[in-house]
């Protein structure tokens, strides 16, 4: 007998597509997928275990479908990196949990549900971090069907001091080109048309096997049917001239570089580990905005990191306030055990990261409103998304807007439109993140 599996994925998209996976191998076992929980037979938490907010709300969504353990559900599964984490404390903590997968062995999904209806003991299996998968698995696109994450590789060996996830992804690792490109036409042919590739440092893609990510690209760049390339997560100090000089060189390939620089101010650069420094940023960023057509430049902010005092705070402020990132996030340090941070003994007071968090976002609310008033009379390319009945208009993701992190672009239009179609929009008015206007 087979039975009913729903899942709740958290965490990053990298998360996600072992998710993808993992509800392809089961539907291909002959498990039927569900959306409603109270219809699973079986359910799977794809876990995050990065900071101490995701981890917090994994627990929190292992404890809420426990509920359903009242009702037809017999099976409750952790997987990903809380469960790669704390396996030991899952299985005494949660008693309600019936087996743990590890975030190296997801591919092994059906046979851990196997073990745990005929074992009296709970299937765990972890610590195999380094393990590589399979590369041609199927996956269950959990994203729109006109857009895809492709996961170039894994693991992690920059060891940031802030960081857990060498412990819970392993060494970095790259994924055979060859597979990468087979899995590419796949999904051009399933009617892909923006491929999001990630991984935990997309710029060391092939220093591990030969190759780069600049080849990479050159590649995907000739399937048919891709109509935009996006890259995400970009270290400073790997962007090279040859990789900007690629993305120059294709227009499939959108210029939008998501480069988490975590701060501005050396001495709090050296102390985080980061390979880098203020001044190749700066460097690297005034080559990106030279070469690259109409770039978008979106990066990530840790304030309160340890050791951070009014002064190197200052410096980060009026970093960011000469730059002005197109897209910027900003995170309070989180104080993860395990990492060489945690231990450091100038830890900032919370009240403080929460003022420094709210000034930093201030100013880049302003910076966004400028930046986005600046296209108001200007034509944008645009994948159309979806129809917001408030509104009465629709909406989708320009060339500089990455699915489910950044703004969308609304526009009205007489003619008829559908999800995954690319169209062009004039924009006509704009607020601190979405823009507004006509498709032409």
């Amino acid at each position: 007998m087979k039975y009913n599996i729903g899942m709740v994925s958290l965490g990053c998209a990298k998360n996600q597509t072992d998710a993808e996976t993992m509800l392809a191998i089961l539907k291909d076992d002959g498990y039927k997928i569900v959306n409603n929980p109270e219809e699973a037979d079986i359910i799977i938490v794809n876990t995050c275990g990065f900071i101490d907010s995701a981890k917090q709300e994994s627990i929190n969504a292992i404890l809420e479908m426990a509920e359903y353990k009242d009702g037809r559900c017999r099976l409750l599964i952790a997987t990903g990196c809380l469960a790669e984490r704390y396996s030991k404390d899952i299985a005494d903590e949660l008693p309600e949990v019936d087996a743990i997968l590890g975030t190296g062995d997801y591919d092994r999904i059906a046979e851990v549900i196997k073990s745990a209806f005929e074992s009296d003991t709970m299937p765990v299996i972890t610590d195999n971090i380094d393990r590589t998968p399979e590369c041609a698995l199927p996956r269950i696109l959990l994203t729109p069907p006109y857009s895809a994450y492709l996961k170039i590789a894994d693991g992690c060996d920059n060891n940031c001091t802030y960081c857990a996830i060498p412990k819970i992804r392993g060494h970095f690792r790259s994924r055979a080109m060859e597979d990468i490109l087979k899995e590419a036409v796949q999904l051009a042919n399933d009617g892909v048309k923006e491929l999001i590739i990630i991984a935990q440092d997309t710029t060391r893609y092939g220093t591990d096997i030969g190759t780069s990510l600049a080849e990479l690209l050159d590649k995907l760049a000739e399937i048919p049917g891709i109509e935009w390339i996006r890259v995400h997560y970009y270290y400073t100090e790997a962007i090279t001239k040859e990789l900007i000089d690629t993305m120059a060189k294709h227009d499939k390939i959108c210029n939008y570089i998501d480069m988490p620089i975590q701060h501005a101010d050396n001495y709090i650069l050296r102390r985080m580990a980061r390979r880098t420094t203020v001044e190749e940023i700066e460097e690297k960023i005034s080559y990106m905005r030279k070469t690259l057509k109409n770039c978008y430049i979106r990066t990530s902010i840790i304030v309160g990191f340890p050791g951070e005092t009014d002064e190197h705070f200052d410096n980060l402020y009026e970093f960011v306030k000469r730059t002005r990132f197109d897209r910027m996030g900003v995170f309070t340090y989180s104080q993860e055990e395990g990492t060489a941070a945690a231990d450091f003994p100038d830890q900032v007071d919370e009240e403080i990261k929460e003022v420094r968090y709210d000034k930093l976002m201030s100013l880049q609310q302003g910076i966004s409103l400028e930046l986005n008033r600046a296209k108001i009379g200007t034509t944008l390319e645009v994948i159309v998304e979806g129809y917001d009945e408030d509104n009465y208009l629709f909406y989708g993701r320009s060339r500089g807007d990455s699915i489910d992190v950044d703004g969308k672009v609304y526009f009205g239009t007489e003619d008829e439109v559908v999800p995954g179609e690319i169209i062009k929009v004039k924009i006509l008015d704009a607020s601190e993140y979405d823009l507004t206007g006509q498709r032409i």
